[in-house]
């Protein structure tokens, strides 16, 4: 195509202009690529800002045009023609409304630069801040429209009068990019977008987006800090090595596209400046691609499955996300699978080492069109920002193996690490615990495991089988002993093997387990556990945490008489169908409007349709429990969520004044962290008080058992009334065989008693989990790896991400999944035990001795996690 338009453009030019004889003998000194190249730069400046915004694509395509077209054309990233001095002055003082002086203390009236759509001029502020002022060009907006319309009506009659590009229906797909055109011109909406962009990459080792200045923003004047750099087409004047920069840039670009679901739409070497050190400069935010949840999903999970080779996966999952299927290809699935694995199984494994990404788009093109079927609109916008970050990074580096980095980058979805540090650690733990992988194969022919070994998407690839367990360690079949962070996942508050708990433990099986029948350990359980909660009437006991979760719901059902259940987003309420409900990876709708989704296959559809999603710390978000008070039974959520250790206050107390207000009941989940952050729980912590509180975990001293607790007119809907029918119709069931056995209650009596004597043990942890988390964090910082550790009150989330997130959705998208995992093994070669979670405990058996342990291994751990290339520096 573009062939073709620098033929009519060297016709333009030649039949519209005479020359001198000067101008004849330079144009005849010129080779013929250069004579059409300065013809299409000619035509595409005269045409205006949409046809400029091609030739900028074009410029990037040094694989694919003629050395003299990308020379000549790359002018149109920043060197387009400007305003006059007196024509910039006069726009940007309609835009502040009054004489430049007022604003600034100096203005240079020369841009710096001048794109398509808008010039930039250095500026200092009154205060003396200096600053970049982005103008939009006059008339640039006009013409956007006009070229936009034209194109369409060119477009509209190609539909109408040729059967073939009718089966594209391009005038549909053009309307969607022009949408995303035409707000080019517009700054507010351009300085939003930047805003967003600024706060993903607040905290990033190597990426800078100058903040905006709110106070000077209108929709043709854009105002922001200055910030200087080697402009992108100068890459080879940077001090730092060209692979990692080229790296860097295609990391950068797939962070935002696949993680945030925020990605800048234009990446050229005219919108991207680098620091001598290497750094990123992210400029112009004019066009922008957004991916909802589902589409981040599927861009995420098709990938991930080209990287495991698995082809078949891979085409159903871009075909399901990114497909806009034809009824020819509804008729003709299976040929067109067996043809789209072809060209999958060619372009990302036989000729992966010559990757062309227009290549590989070309030929899904053409099975999809043999098949009456194209992309989905949003698919072709990531489809241009990948050719510009290929065209790019090639630019920095000719020799960059796309694939490679792209599938280092989706690799981290993977729980698996690459086969040279898998064989590493093979050999380092068949040394070090052998009987330990010995028991794991032994284990894969009987058992599955999923608390441990078969994890729910984090298996263990080197588990330990513990042989004994005392204070806060564990020792293996092989004599080795690991500091544990583990705890089982929350019981062990108090460490392995308590003394105390111990001798009440065998002391109670001495006079027999007894269950089913009464016994004295359920009624004094209970009575210490209504004692710890100042709004607890009732407790009603069970054998875990998820099922105290069930009997809660069940409870509030009942009482209401309504079936729809309210809770946040990544809070995990155990393994019920409800429970998991939004509680993981898998995410779907706004942001500050999340839809449900399972937690897993096998999830009952209508657990996940009763199921209202909210966030947690998002106040105006809890307006939709007004709006859908009469449909909900009850409220849950964990008042400091494990996941990402947060505690809001100000929200906690809007959301339990409203649901009093609506007469809704409010559970708290305190599994985890009852009687773990405090006496009691979050809520004796924080003074905000539930109508029913889940227990579990520490409560039963090691052993299985949960517990609600709350207020009598929800505990005695599991209270029988004496009256078999009367029950049927008022009250809920609440059964198990095992409930308030005499064995878990007599230890976890013991346990809550000793805390109930010893709670010393509470600033103790909290300061030692603040003094861990403190080096951790300066061990990464030393290190420039991008991690996020949140802790308190011996609970701690860790995450490799630069990314500040507020919401779980946020910091789950911006994890490094296989560095997590392998940070596990890396740990356990230097006995700690940590599990292959982004969440980890400690207790009060570990001493400060321990804990030095733990952060001297987190350190070794790193080093050996960067020499191994875990993270892209």
């Amino acid at each position: 195509m573009l062939k073709h338009l620098a033929k009519a453009a060297t016709c333009t030019a030649l039949g519209a202009t005479q020359y001198s004889l000067a101008a004849v003998r330079e144009r005849a000194s010129k080779s013929r690529e250069q004579r059409r190249a300065d013809a299409i730069l000619d035509f595409l400046i005269r045409m205006g800002p949409i046809y400029i915004k091609m030739g900028q694509i074009a410029a990037t395509r040094a694989d694919l045009l003629p050395p003299e077209w990308v020379n000549t054309l790359r002018v149109l990233q920043d060197q387009t023609p400007h305003m006059t001095r007196e024509q910039s002055r006069r726009a940007i003082e309609r835009e502040l409304g009054g004489p430049l002086e007022r604003t600034f203390r100096t203005f240079d009236l020369e841009p710096v630069a001048s794109a398509s759509v808008a010039q930039v001029h250095i500026a200092e502020l009154l205060d003396g801040r200096k600053v970049a002022v982005k103008l939009v060009k006059d008339t640039v907006p006009e013409q956007i429209d006009e070229s936009l319309g034209a194109i369409g009506t060119l477009l509209k009659l190609a539909h109408r009068g040729v059967p073939k590009v009718r089966e594209l229906d391009l005038p549909k797909r053009f309307d969607e990019v022009a949408k995303l055109l035409r707000p080019q011109a517009d700054m507010t909406h351009e300085a939003a977008q930047q805003q967003r962009i600024y706060a993903n990459f607040k905290s990033h080792p190597y990426v800078k987006v100058p903040a905006v200045l709110p106070e000077l923003i209108s929709r043709r004047m854009l105002v922001m800090e200055f910030m200087d750099g080697i402009p992108g087409k100068h890459a080879d004047k940077v001090g730092f090595p060209r692979e990692r920069l080229a790296q860097r840039l295609q990391d950068v670009i797939y962070s935002m596209l696949y993680m945030h679901g925020l990605s800048h739409g234009d990446p050229h070497p005219g919108n991207i400046m680098f620091t001598p050190e290497g750094e990123l400069i992210l400029l112009d935010y004019g066009v922008t691609v957004e991916l909802s949840e589902d589409e981040k999903w599927g861009l995420s999970s098709f990938y991930y499955a080209c990287t495991r080779k698995e082809w078949e996966v891979a085409n159903d999952r871009f075909t399901r996300y990114f497909v806009l299927a034809g009824a020819k290809l509804e008729r003709n699935r299976a040929e067109y699978d067996a043809e789209m694995v072809e060209v999958l199984r060619y372009h990302f494994d036989i000729s992966s080492s010559q990757w062309s990404t227009v290549s590989y788009f070309n030929d899904v093109s053409a099975v999809l069109r043999r098949y009456d079927s194209q992309y989905t609109t949003n698919f072709t916008k990531v489809e241009l920002v990948f050719l510009s970050c290929e065209g790019f990074a090639s630019q920095i580096n000719p020799d960059i193996d796309i694939w490679a980095n792209a599938r280092k980058f989706t690799d981290r979805y993977s729980p698996y690490m690459n086969a040279e540090v898998e064989a590493r650690f093979a050999a380092d733990f068949a040394e070090q615990m052998p009987t330990s992988l010995e028991l794991r194969d032994r284990a894969a022919d009987a058992l599955v495991a999923p608390t441990h070994i078969d994890r729910y998407f984090f298996p263990s690839g080197f588990p330990v089988f513990v042989k004994e367990a005392a204070g806060g360690s564990v020792r293996d079949f092989d004599g080795n002993e690991y500091i544990d962070l583990s705890g089982g996942y929350g019981p062990h508050l108090l460490g392995y093997a308590h003394p105390e708990i111990n001798a009440a433990i065998v002391a109670g099986t001495q006079r027999g387990l007894v269950n089913g029948i009464g016994n004295a350990a359920e009624i004094e359980l209970a009575e210490l556990l209504v004692d710890a909660f100042p709004a607890a009437d009732k407790a009603v006991l069970c054998n875990s945490g998820t099922e105290a979760i069930l009997f809660a719901i069940r409870m509030c059902r009942g009482y209401r008489r309504r079936s729809k259940v309210a809770k946040f987003e990544g809070h995990y309420h155990g393994f019920s169908d409800q429970g998991m409900v939004s509680s993981w990876f898998r995410f779907s709708g706004e942001r500050n409007r999340p839809e449900p989704v399972a937690g897993s296959l096998g999830v009952d559809p209508g657990a996940v349709d009763n199921t209202m999603v909210l966030q947690y710390g998002d106040i105006e978000g809890l307006a939709r429990l007004r709006a859908e008070a009469d449909e909900l039974a009850c409220v849950i959520l964990e008042p400091m969520p494990t996941s990402v250790v947060a505690l809001r206050l100000e929200f906690l107390t809007e959301l339990r004044g409203l649901c009093t207000e609506l007469g809704i009941p409010l559970i708290f989940d305190e599994v985890v962290s009852g009687f773990r952050v405090a006496y009691g729980g979050v809520q004796v912590m924080a003074d905000i008080h539930p109508d029913l509180t889940c227990l579990g975990k520490v409560i039963g001293g090691g052993l299985p058992c949960g517990a609600v607790v709350g207020k009598h007119h929800l505990i005695d809907m599991a209270k029988s009334s004496q009256d078999p029918f009367y029950d049927y119709e008022n009250k809920v069931f609440a059964g198990g065989t095992l409930s308030g056995n005499s064995l878990t209650c007599t230890a976890g009596l013991a346990a809550l008693r000793y805390l109930g004597a010893h709670q010393e043990i509470y600033p103790r942890l909290a300061a030692e989990t603040e003094r861990l988390a403190a080096a951790m964090r300066e061990a990464t910082e030393q290190r420039e790896i991008a991690c996020r550790i949140n802790a308190r009150n011996s609970i701690f989330s860790l995450n490799f991400s630069h990314r500040e997130a507020g919401l779980y959705r946020e910091r789950m998208a911006g994890s490094n999944f296989k560095a997590t995992i392998a940070l596990a093994y890396y740990m356990r070669k230097h006995q700690v035990y940590l599990p292959e979670l982004h969440s980890f405990l400690i207790s009060a058996a570990h001493s400060v001795a321990d804990l030095d342990l733990v952060a001297h291994a987190f350190e070794k751990s790193l080093d050996e996690m960067l020499a191994d290339q875990l993270f892209v520096t």
